[in-house]
């Protein structure tokens, strides 16, 4: 069970009572003044107002992105200095990542620890990208004596960055980082719940050096300033993160403009542990791949496929797990779940955990922890005997609710694997090197990870197939997409015309 919380709640120092706008250089107001309310996720009260963008704010951050792009010095810098502003960007990010944490745990639910983890991570996604940029090599190809052909890359102009809620600040950096290092210019559209830690990029990129009007910032609602970016003429590349609904939306309305799309979206993603598994690390992954981040992770392992000869085992030690898992405060370094980010949210996860009472067999969970009456508090919540067919076993939740399903042979396996609309990842529990090959070939997922968590190596590419994305990112997917690829042919002998409409008698 959840044990009582014995901490007192620390609000962070200097909370801003307003946010704006960052464009040009500059931070601003609405055009029409109009704001939206910020609310705290452990007390669900506003606690500051964001000015809320609309088409008229993103059309002055776009024509400010774009005269950077055009006029300014960014784009044609070379590689190397752009690296070296990059590089005092993650400096600065590391030496305020407790602050850095503090804002974002505040702001978003996260527990602390987790949100320092992901503010480190932050630093080293530009960092990633500050070497990758200088290292990065072009294609060249040889006819020897007749030809020679290689590629030139060119930044594409203003990239629209459409973030999510969970983990902001690091998933903010993940498209930063790359959009800034290969030249173009942004404009970042923050998630309307968690605008706070989205805010400090303005500082830190002025201090690390980035020239005027290459970032700017739109807060809003989706289908206010998200909406008028996407459908914005003068940005060619969207990238967003977020449910597949939505993308599905931002899809059909960039289609008229032809923009190119990076697509991060929903996922459904199965943990398959077979009999010869170490049940000991797989409980503990399969824990951790569904409660960390407090469910709220595209990635989440939120289906688990147990073999039939170890499943009432693995369901029993699963549950007594999960009911120890340490639900708190945000701010409690002890806390490993703490408060959904919304109470929308809160309300439609909870809407699942009741689903899922008709649909499985509850074993850990299933409520609002006792010492935590108000609040978007979840208890880790785990069903078993859940059938394919059950909408906990096909829907994301995006929660701390996990589903357990029973299978007896590998072929069942991966059919009940594959048996959803999504494809982001998959995690195999086995020490049959040869079965962990073969599963991870068929099952339909973007990622797999065999006998491990999620461990990322930010040079593979990261996307989902299905209706969890389109397209990837990571490693040199990130520079392909920012990045124009324009082929330049030489030829090195003599021309090779044929002739029309030559002379008579020629």
């Amino acid at each position: 069970m959840t044990t009582p919380q014995t901490t007192a709640r620390r609000i962070p120092a200097e909370l801003p009572e307003r946010i704006q706008h960052y464009i040009g250089g500059r931070f601003v107001d609405s055009v029409d003044g109009d704001t939206f309310d910020v609310l705290d996720p452990v007390t669900n009260q506003t606690y500051l107002r964001a000015a809320a963008g609309k088409k008229a704010d993103v059309d002055l951050a776009v024509a400010a992105a774009r005269k950077a792009f055009t006029d300014g010095p960014w784009p044609r810098m070379l590689p190397r200095e752009r690296s070296r502003v990059l590089h005092r960007i993650a400096d600065l990010v590391e030496s305020r990542d407790e602050r850095l944490a503090e804002l974002e745990s505040f702001d978003s639910g996260l527990p602390i620890t987790q949100a320092l983890g992901q503010a480190r991570r932050a630093a080293e996604n530009f960092r990633f990208f500050a070497d990758l940029i200088v290292a990065q090599t072009d294609d060249a190809f040889k006819v020897p004596g007749r030809q020679l052909n290689y590629v030139n890359r060119k930044p594409i102009g203003v990239a629209g960055l459409i973030t999510p809620w969970n983990t902001p600040f690091m998933l903010e950096s993940w498209k930063l980082g790359p959009a800034l290092a290969t030249g173009n210019t942004v404009v970042l559209k923050p998630a309307e719940f968690t605008p706070l830690s989205a805010s400090l990029w303005a500082g830190i990129f002025e201090e690390a050096g980035l020239p005027e009007g290459v970032f700017n910032l739109v807060n809003g609602l989706g289908e206010d300033a998200g909406d008028a970016l996407v459908k914005h003429p003068d940005v060619p590349l969207i990238s967003f993160t977020g449910e597949s609904s939505t993308g599905s939306l931002i899809f059909a309305n960039a289609a008229p403009f032809l923009k190119g799309l990076s697509m991060e979206l929903g996922g459904k993603s199965p943990a398959i542990v077979f009999a010869d598994a170490d049940l000991d690390a797989a409980i503990d992954a399969t824990i951790f791949g569904v409660f960390s981040l407090n469910g709220e992770r595209c990635t989440a392992g939120s289906r688990i496929l147990v073999e039939r000869s170890v499943y009432d085992d693995f369901v029993k030690r699963y549950a007594a797990q999960a009911d120890r898992v340490k639900v708190g405060y945000p701010d409690d370094p002890a806390t490993e779940v703490g408060a959904l980010v919304h109470p929308e949210h809160y309300a439609k996860v909870m809407s699942y955990v009741e689903l899922g009472k008709t649909e499985g067999r509850l074993v850990a969970g299933g409520g609002r922890p006792e010492e935590f009456p108000e609040g978007n508090f979840v208890r880790p919540t785990v069903f078993a005997d859940v059938s394919p067919d059950a909408r906990i076993f096909q829907e994301e939740i995006f929660g701390p609710v996990v589903a357990i399903t029973p299978f007896d042979t590998d072929e069942e396996a991966l059919a009940l694997a594959n048996n959803t609309k999504y494809g982001l990842a998959a995690y195999v529990w086995t020490n049959d090197l040869k079965r962990a090959h073969l599963f991870a070939q068929n099952v339909e997922a973007g990622m797999v990870w065999l006998n491990s968590n999620n461990v990322r190596d930010l040079r593979t590419p990261f996307g989902g197939v299905k209706a969890s994305g389109l397209g990837h990112e990571g490693g040199y997917r990130s520079i392909d997409f920012y990045t124009d690829q324009q082929a330049v042919h030489i030829t090195l002998g003599p021309a090779h015309n044929p002739t029309f409409g030559k002379a008579p008698g020629h």
